[in-house]
């Protein structure tokens, strides 16, 4: 997401410190980590115990034994595209620093919802289930009721700084659908689609091949109502009677493509050859984090304080999620896995690539996964943005944009587990991108020149 590299460029001068990855999924016929390290104002401890707790299936927490200080599928991943967008977007370094709130205010619905589940828990909850509620809670969840995109909202999205990059995902697509014969019909679905305006410029830029845009059924993923609607405005939806008396049918007017909401890829309906993109969608999938102390991996958890404020907290047992920690564990190195302290595992980022990757071995297609992350575990990367600015993470939740790395190895292992995929690194995407961007460069040399003269 562009919000990252803004962000990132004034404090990571060393532009090889974050990458940005390009996961390509198609049907064939036939590392080291890196970590993020956000400022955070919460740390973490617990006391040892004097012998290790035995593996759980369930999460059992004693509070007192708690201490917190104060205070084919293809892939192309690569350092380069964060230099080259930093310099077609960026005209200086922004200054960052950590926010926090010290002020006092009414706690809101969502902060309330969060220590009701773990008051009724009786103990404190994962860092993955303090994401989804802070991102989708059904009524007061960051994304559901408003626009957080754009200068005047908390990031800025590649798709909103020029329409080349939708155009050039239109490319890609029709490439894919040529190469797949150019059939009929065609599922293209999009997850997380925010504003809509991705698949805006892919349409408008295709709309000229008309064999290709009429083949097109689109499906959004998007859980919120207000994106929703503004998805519906920008796609210059019209909605018209079906055949059925009940029955709406919504187009596209900018191609006459029908358009289908959906809270789910799974209601997506099968059957057709299908496109999915993912721009900048996995890095909001909730998370676990894990941290090593002196008697193994314990996972990261969120408490509430004695004053109601939260904080993080260590398991002291193990917790269901350290069964996706093994399998991690089975997809690296052993002397990767020893240097580091910190671990983030994704389980819904691993599930949702092996359901991909099986709906294209079935009906055909292809996927375009498009986020910042590393080719190897991920280490601490979570972070908070608000009003384009770092801010800590327990900070008044729900009123920032929360997202970390996203690990491409683990992508690319899943995937490799579903029958009849093949890995191959794919290089033509990251050549597109610097075509885009000499010709991005010398079109903004020759405005400048006559804006000054």
């Amino acid at each position: 997401m562009l919000r990252k590299f803004l962000l990132q460029a004034s404090i990571r001068r060393n532009f090889t410190a974050s990458s940005s990855s390009f996961v390509f999924l198609r049907q064939c016929s036939s590392s080291s980590s890196s970590s993020s390290q956000i400022p955070n104002g919460h740390f973490v401890e617990h006391l040892e115990k004097s012998a290790e707790s035995p593996p759980s299936a369930t999460i059992s927490v004693d509070r007192t034994a708690l201490y917190n200080p104060p205070g084919s599928i293809k892939i192309y991943s690569y350092d380069s595209v964060f230099f080259f967008s930093f310099y077609v977007y960026c005209e200086g370094w922004i200054c960052l620093y950590v926010e926090h709130s010290h002020e006092p205010s009414a706690e809101s619905v969502l902060v309330k919802n969060l220590k009701n589940i773990i008051k009724f828990r009786g103990g404190p909850i994962t860092v993955s289930e303090y994401m989804e509620e802070v991102l989708t809670n059904p009524k007061a969840g960051y994304y559901i009721n408003r626009d957080v995109f754009g200068a005047d909202g908390d990031f800025i999205t590649s798709p909103e700084v020029s329409q080349m990059f939708g155009e050039m995902i239109g490319v890609w697509a029709m490439c894919l659908w040529e190469q797949m014969g150019k059939p009929n019909k065609v599922n293209l679905v999009e997850l997380g689609p925010g504003r809509g305006t991705l698949l805006a410029d892919l349409l408008h830029g295709a709309s000229k091949f008309k064999n290709f845009t009429d083949s097109l059924h689109i499906h959004m993923i998007e859980c919120s109502p207000a994106l929703q609607k503004l998805q519906y405005e920008n796609l210059k939806c019209a909605t018209e009677d079906g055949a059925d008396e009940n029955e709406k049918r919504i187009n596209s007017t900018i191609a006459e493509s029908p358009v289908s909401w959906h809270a789910m890829l799974e209601q997506v309906p099968t059957g057709l050859p299908t496109i999915i993109i993912a721009h900048e969608f996995f890095d909001a999938l909730p998370l676990h984090q894990f941290q090593k102390a002196s008697r193994g991996w314990c996972e990261k958890m969120v408490d509430v304080t004695e004053n109601s404020s939260f904080r993080f907290v260590l398991s002291p047992q193990p917790t269901p999620a350290t069964l996706y920690l093994m399998k991690r564990f089975k997809w690296a190195e052993t002397e990767e896995i020893a240097r580091l302290n910190h671990i983030e595992v994704c389980p819904k980022a691993i599930d949702l690539t092996q359901e991909i990757s099986k709906r294209i071995a079935i009906d055909g297609g292809g996927a375009l996964i498009i986020d910042y992350g590393v080719n190897g575990i991920v280490s601490n990367s979570l972070q908070a943005i608000r009003k384009h600015k770092f801010v800590d993470i327990l900070d008044n939740p729900g009123s920032a944009d929360l997202s970390a790395y996203v690990d491409f190895a683990a992508i690319r292992h899943s995937a490799e587990e579903v029958p009849g995929f093949s890995l191959h690194f794919y290089e033509f995407i990251f050549s597109f991108l610097i075509a885009v961007f000499v010709s991005v460069n010398n079109e903004a040399k020759k405005l400048k020149k006559k804006l000054l003269f």
